[in-house]
C-alpha cells in the first residue's frame, strides 16, 4: 500500500496535492531515499546525512514540495521581492515559498505570516500534496481535514508514515510522503511521477516504480579516470557513495581509464573498467557519422559524441588500426584508452576456429584464421590466429597489446575445496574481489557466473579446469567444468514412448522448454525416461545431446523474495535464478511465473538436478 497526504488548508496551513493510487508495498527506507534523491527532492547534507528523525519546518516541506512539482525547474536563486512579511528576500527558502504561492499550493496564516520556521503537522503536509495531485478545497465536505485525510487514506499515501494528523511531521515522515506521491494516481488517474517525467513512464500500470530507469536518468557523465577527474565532478567525491562495476567499493578503488558516472544529487559515484583492445574492423554506418564499431569480432555500440568523434574520419583512429575501447555502464564506447598489457589479458576458452574476411582498409579485403574466445568475463571475442594447432574447447591465454597479439594453449589446472558461506574462499584459497569465473560444458558456450553461486558448494577437482592466482594468492580467474548446471535448459518431458520388442529399440520423448513442445528420439536407445522435470544438454552445434529426468519433491509454499521453496518434509530447497514455472491444466503443461502461481492456491511439484551442496537447484516448478 501506499501513503496518502491531507488536502485543503485553512487561512494557517501551507496547501498542496494529491490521488489514488495503486497497492504496493512499504518500500524500505533506503529505497525511498534513493527515489527522491534521484529526483533532487530530499537530498542530505554535504555528508550525505538526511536527518530524519528530525522534525520538518514548513520552509523544508515547502522546498520539497516545489521540487517535486512540474514547476521544479523554473524557480530561480532569488525573488525581487520578500513573499511574506516574516520572509525576506535573502531567505534561503524565498524562492521555493514565493514558487508555491503562485502554484496555490500553500499560503500563510490569518495574520498573513508563513511562519517558515514553524513545524508542520501531518495534515497540512498532506493537504500540499493533494493540491499537487490536482485536488482543491472545494473537492472535500466537511470541516478541514477530515475530508483530506479520508482521501489521503484512500489513496494508501500513509504507508510508512507513523504520526497522528496533528502531530508535527519529521523528516522519515516526509520521505515517506513524497515517495508515496510519486507512485499514487493524480486527479486525472495519471501515476504523479509519470505526469512528472513524461519521456520516461517511470511507474507502470500496476503501479510498480522502475528505480534502475529513475536512476539512470539521475546519472550524469561520463568522464574518465585520470590525475585531475575528480575535479570535473560538481561535488567533492570525498563523501560520495561509490560503486565500481556494479558493487559497492570506495574511491581509491577507482582506476586510471575507468567510465565514471555520477549524480550530485544521489551523491553518488558509479566506475566501470571493462576494456578492449583489438584491431578496428569497422565502422558502422559509415566513417563520418559513426554510431558502432566491430573490434575483435564483436560489434559495439557508440555512447558518446566525443568517443565517435575519435572513431569518426576526423578523429584519430581508422579501419586496422590497434585501438582500446574503454566501455561504459550499458556496455557502449565512452572513451578511447591507451592499451594495458595487465588489462589485456584474458584466460578463456575457445568455442569457434573458422576462416573470416576482413576488410584491409583501402578497398579491398583479405581472409585470416579466426579464433573465438569466451574469456572469463563472460564476453566473446575474436582474433586472427594462424596457430593451427588451437581447436574448438582448447583453454587459452591472451595478450592483446597495441602492437601485438600473443595466444598461448593452456594445460589444465585443477583444484578443490569447499566455497565458505561468504563465498570469499575456496578451500585455503582466497577469492579475489573482482575474480572472474565461467562455467563450460564440452565445446558449449560458456556462461559467466558470479562468486556468490557458489556460496557453500563443495568443489571437487573435476569441477575445476584452471585458475589463477595474483600475487597475493588470490584467484583471479577460474574456468568450471559443468559445476553448477546452469549452463543446460530445463523443462518438462510431456510423452514417454518407448519400445523394446525383440531386436526394435527405440524411444521418443517430447518435452517442453520455454513453453515449446520438442521431440528427442533414438533409433537405438532406450534412456529410461519418465514424464516430469528434465534437464536438456545440447551438443556445440545447438542440437540435443540427450535429456535426463531430475529428481521430484512435492512443495508446500515457496518465497520469491528469499528465493527458496519450503517442500513437505519441513526442508528448504534454493531456487535457480532462472527457474522454469509451469501451469498443468487441462492435459496440458503451460508456460507460467513464480508471481503468477504464488498468488493462487495450487498443489506445487519442484524439480532439483542435484544437492544443493553440489551446487543444485529446484530448476523446474509445476502447479496443479
Amino acid at each position: 500500500m501506499k501513503h496518502r497526504l491531507l488536502s485543503g488548508l485553512l487561512a494557517v496551513v501551507l496547501v498542496l496535492g494529491l490521488a489514488p493510487g495503486a497497492l504496493a508495498a512499504p518500500p524500505a527506507e533506503a529505497e525511498a531515499a534513493q527515489v527522491l534523491a534521484a529526483l533532487d527532492i530530499m537530498v542530505g547534507d554535504e555528508n550525505g546525512d538526511l536527518a530524519l528523525e528530525r522534525t520538518i519546518t514548513r520552509a523544508e516541506f515547502t522546498k520539497m514540495t516545489v521540487a517535486a512539482s512540474t514547476s521544479r525547474d523554473t524557480v530561480g536563486d532569488a525573488v525581487a521581492v520578500k513573499p511574506y512579511p516574516d520572509v525576506p528576500q535573502n531567505h534561503w527558502a524565498a524562492p521555493y515559498i514565493k514558487a508555491a504561492v503562485d502554484l496555490n499550493l500553500v499560503q500563510g496564516d490569518l495574520y498573513g505570516n508563513f511562519n517558515p520556521d514553524q513545524k508542520i503537522t501531518l495534515a497540512e503536509g498532506v493537504t500540499i500534496l493533494l493540491r499537487l495531485l490536482g485536488y482543491t478545497d472545494s473537492d472535500f465536505t466537511g470541516m478541514w481535514p477530515a475530508g483530506q485525510m479520508a482521501q489521503y487514506r484512500a489513496l494508501d499515501l500513509d504507508e510508512g508514515v507513523s504520526c497522528g494528523q496533528n502531530d508535527f511531521m519529521t523528516r522519515r515522515d516526509a520521505l515517506y510522503l513524497f515517495y508515496n506521491l510519486m507512485i499514487t494516481k493524480d486527479k486525472n488517474g495519471s501515476y504523479y511521477l509519470n505526469t512528472l517525467e513524461p519521456t520516461l513512464n517511470l511507474v507502470n500500470a500496476s503501479g510498480q516504480l522502475d528505480r534502475v530507469a529513475l536512476i539512470n536518468s539521475a546519472m550524469e557523465g561520463p568522464v574518465v579516470a585520470s590525475r585531475n577527474w575528480q575535479s570535473q565532478l560538481p561535488f567533492s567525491a570525498a563523501s560520495a557513495q561509490v560503486y565500481r562495476n556494479g558493487s559497492s567499493s570506495t574511491l581509491g578503488s577507482i582506476q586510471d581509464q575507468d567510465v565514471v558516472y555520477w549524480s550530485e544529487s544521489m551523491r553518488t559515484i558509479w566506475a566501470y573498467s571493462d576494456k578492449v583492445t583489438g584491431t578496428l574492423e569497422a565502422v558502422s554506418p559509415s566513417a563520418s557519422a559513426p554510431t558502432s564499431v566491430k573490434v575483435a569480432g564483436k560489434t559495439y555500440e557508440i555512447e558518446t559524441t566525443s568517443a565517435a568523434y575519435e572513431l569518426s574520419d576526423l578523429g584519430s583512429y581508422s579501419v586496422g588500426d590497434r585501438v582500446t575501447l574503454l566501455l561504459g555502464r550499458n556496455g557502449g564506447v565512452a572513451a578511447l584508452g591507451q592499451a594495458q598489457t595487465d588489462s589485456n589479458l584474458i584466460y578463456g576458452v575457445i568455442t569457434k576456429v573458422e576462416n573470416l574476411t576482413y576488410d584491409d582498409g583501402d578497398d579491398g579485403s583479405y581472409a585470416a584464421r579466426t579464433i573465438t574466445v569466451v574469456a572469463t568475463d563472460g564476453n566473446a571475442y575474436q582474433y586472427q590466429c594462424d596457430i593451427k594447432s588451437l581447436e574448438e574447447g582448447d583453454l587459452v591465454r591472451v595478450v592483446a597489446g597495441e602492437d601485438k597479439l600473443e595466444v598461448k594453449r593452456l594445460t589444465e589446472a585443477h583444484l578443490s575445496g569447499k566455497v565458505n558461506g561468504a563465498a570469499t574462499k575456496l578451500g585455503d584459497y582466497t577469492l579475489a574481489g573482482d575474480i572472474q569465473i565461467i562455467d563450460t560444458y564440452k565445446e558449449c558456450t560458456p556462461i559467466r557466473i558470479y562468486p556468490d553461486r557458489l556460496a557453500g558448494m563443495e568443489i571437487t577437482e573435476d569441477m575445476v579446469r584452471y585458475y589463477v592466482l595474483n600475487s597475493d594468492g588470490e584467484i583471479t580467474h577460474l574456468i568450471l567444468d559443468d559445476a553448477t548446471g546452469d549452463i543446460h535448459e530445463y523443462g518438462v518431458i510431456t510423452d514417454v514412448v518407448e519400445i523394446n520388442v525383440g531386436l526394435m529399440v527405440s524411444s521418443t520423448y517430447t518435452y517442453d522448454i520455454g513453453g515449446q513442445p520438442q521431440v528427442f528420439s533414438s533409433d537405438s536407445t532406450i534412456y529410461n525416461l519418465h514424464v516430469g522435470g528434465c534437464q536438456v544438454r545440447r551438443e556445440s552445434d545447438s542440437s540435443v545431446e540427450r535429456l535426463y529426468n531430475l529428481t521430484e519433491q512435492r512443495l508446500e509454499s515457496i518465497s520469491i523474495s528469499d528465493n527458496v521453496a519450503v517442500g513437505n518434509n519441513r526442508r528448504e530447497y534454493a531456487l535457480a535464478d532462472q527457474v522454469t514455472v509451469y501451469v498443468y491444466q487441462d492435459g496440458e503443461y503451460l508456460l507460467s511465473s513464480l508471481s503468477k502461481i504464488a498468488e493462487g492456491n495450487y498443489s506445487l511439484t519442484g524439480w532439483y538436478d542435484k544437492s544443493e551442496s553440489a551446487g543444485g537447484r529446484i530448476r523446474v516448478i509445476v502447479a496443479r
